[in-house]
């Protein structure tokens, strides 16, 4: 019995030996050695990783590094960035995701919504007015801020609201009792509402482009803004015929009583040439460049300046028919008669991406503009969709931060990166061939080295790249930075390279691979060279950052890489004065946390390997 269990355990034992040996060299855990058989296993580079692991602001450093790597490398992918393109309407939005958060005691009770490039405003159906989303137009203008009486200064009792619009910059709502309200931006008198308005009967209110319009019950039109911008004649034929109306960013619209749609301008351009044989007109809507109009069998008529990348006109399918019509900025919304919802047009904030729910449900009322939608079903249920805001606001184009920062973090780095290795390609080459061989060819490459390394590094650049940059493309001015960057730093390297190089030269090794006949290139690039890779590693990594920064210094002082391409530098660049600073914090806050952390982190990861391969600095 107890000879039959021996070998068992034995083999236990083996097995446990084996499995121990295999996941400790997988996963790094291993048993504890004798002085004698660390000495024997362990080699130069797995001590240099060992004391790097045990270094824990170094590896914090690199897990950091690592993270904000695979971020800038893989987000745009996920997020690529249209160099082309800007949004007026989106300029300076501060952080946030709020621009449809609709207040919880609207929900449910929902009478009208009105929606403006950033905000949104609403009635409830007892006469309650909410806004919500960026409110703030300017630093000294707030939607939010509800008119008051000029000589008491108190808020003014709007009573109860029934309708609402909202313009650019500024907002319109309407009582029971027909009293107008506005207020926001004034700069073109579009909420200086005129004295007639009292005198008669109001059916609805628009608001627009710094400019307001009124429709009376007798189907006369009332403006009070800038005409300038917007082809609008007060004097137009069709007064006394006008049952609604809608406005681009530069024109108006009207569609009058017996289903006619005409134009409210006085010039000929893409608007007014509207399309004939549309028969009877039910509905009428507009995005900032097209217009649309919906027959009584429910057909759709698009026109204005439609261009296929938008896809305005190209209306989609239905079997329902269309009963009604809203325009965004440039997209629309149409209503079917069995309440299912239709969108089509530009797909900027995925504002044409119906939520699938809606496809099982009733829709009773719909809310387009700008870039955002709301619909109401039968149960009262809100179903909001399209832009809900930035994760770090815009800049002054209107382009979203966060992905001119992950796109810009790959190309500040893939900069810094080519510049590194020209320059340390560069400083080898140079660096070894003056070491070993020494002489007057040691004399001629540090007189060349001590020449580039005289060279205010800066200026230098910034006189290169403004000279020779002019002629060239952007692609090609990119490729010229990293050059140049190469181009500059590499004396510092070569410097410690033939140090290294001086130093190792005279050893035994060199000397017998020189006694065995051994190529003397061969000796330096397979000999000499494998046994300082590790400072040279070090180097290169300091190096990295400093390219990154200089990059960055060059594109902030705007000779570096340039716009629309985006750099941390030239991000920087674009928020360099003290409306921005202090106005728009978002604009200069993130890039210089991206490029400041980052910095931070390749310097620690820098010294960390500097520490485990220089023995020497444990004893200090």
């Amino acid at each position: 019995m107890s000879t039959s269990k021996a070998p068992n355990n034995k083999n236990k034992k083996n097995k446990k030996s084996f499995s121990s040996l295999l996941f400790g060299n997988l996963f790094g855990s291993r048993k504890e050695l004798s002085i004698l058989e660390e000495e024997q296993v362990q080699s130069p580079w797995r001590t240099v990783i060992r004391i790097f692991r045990s270094n824990k602001v170094s590896m914090t450093g690199l897990i950091v590094f690592l993270l904000i790597f695979a971020t800038v490398m893989i987000g745009p992918l996920i997020k690529p960035i249209d160099l082309s393109f800007s949004e007026s309407s989106q300029k300076d939005i501060a952080p946030g995701f709020d621009m449809m958060k609709v207040p919880k005691e609207l929900q449910g009770k929902i009478h009208d919504i009105a929606v403006g490039p950033t905000f949104s405003i609403g009635a409830s159906t007892d006469g309650q007015l909410y806004i919500w989303g960026k409110t703030r137009i300017t630093s000294a203008i707030d939607i939010k801020n509800l008119p008051r009486d000029e000589k008491t200064n108190q808020l003014i009792d709007m009573g109860k609201i029934v309708k609402v619009a909202a313009g650019t910059d500024h907002v319109l709502v309407l009582n029971e009792d027909g009293q107008v309200f506005a207020w926001g931006n004034n700069r073109q008198g579009q909420t200086r509402i005129p004295y007639e308005v009292e005198f008669v009967d109001i059916k609805d209110i628009y608001a627009g482009y710094q400019l307001s319009i009124i429709v009376t019950e007798d189907g006369r039109t009332i403006h009070f803004g800038s005409t300038m911008i917007n082809d609008y004649d007060e004097f137009h034929q069709y007064q006394g015929q006008i049952d609604k109306i809608t406005m681009t960013q530069d024109a108006v619209i009207g569609l009058t009583y017996d289903g006619e749609v005409v134009y409210l301008g006085s010039k000929v351009n893409a608007y007014s040439n509207i399309p004939e044989n549309m028969g009877r007109v039910i509905d009428i809507a507009s995005t900032a460049s097209t217009v649309a109009a919906v027959n009584d069998e429910g057909k759709v008529f698009v026109w204005g300046n439609v261009t296929a990348s938008k896809g305005e006109g190209n209306v989609p399918e239905t079997d329902s028919k269309i009963v009604s019509i809203q325009g965004g900025r440039f997209h629309y919304t149409a209503l079917t008669e069995d309440g299912k919802v239709l969108a089509w047009g530009a797909n900027y904030y995925n504002q044409i991406n119906v939520p699938e729910k809606l496809n099982n449900t009733t829709v009773k009322q719909l809310f387009t503009g700008s870039y955002q939608n709301y619909a109401v079903t039968e149960d009262n249920e809100l179903y909001t969709w399209g832009l809900k805001g930035y994760l770090m606001g815009t800049d002054d184009l209107g382009r979203d931060i966060f992905t001119r920062l992950l796109n810009g973090g790959r190309m500040t780095m893939t900069i810094g990166a080519v510049a590194v290795i020209i320059s340390t390609i560069i400083g080898i080459i140079i660096g070894s061939l003056s070491g070993f061989f020494g002489g007057k060819l040691d004399l001629v490459l540090q007189r060349i080295s001590e020449v580039v390394s005289s060279l205010p590094f800066l200026p230098f650049a910034m006189i290169l790249s403004s000279i020779i940059g002019n002629s060239l493309d952007s692609n090609q001015r990119i490729v010229l930075i990293m050059v140049i960057l190469g181009l500059l730093s590499w004396p510092g390297l070569q410097r410690l390279v033939r140090a290294q190089v001086l130093s190792v030269r005279e050893q035994e090794y060199v000397i017998a691979a020189r006694s065995l006949g051994i190529k003397r290139s061969a000796i330096i690039f397979k000999h000499i060279l494998p046994n300082i890779v590790s400072i040279i590693l070090v180097s290169a990594t300091l190096s990295f950052a400093t390219s990154m920064l200089i990059e960055s210094s060059l594109s902030y002082l705007g000779f570096g890489v340039q716009a629309p391409h985006p750099t941390w530098g030239n991000m920087l660049y674009g928020a360099n004065n003290s409306i921005v600073i202090q106005n728009y914090w978002w604009r200069w806050v993130f890039p210089s946390i991206a490029l400041g952390v980052c910095v931070i982190c390749i310097n620690v990861i820098g010294d960390g390997l500097r520490d485990a391969v220089d023995p020497k600095s444990h004893e200090r």
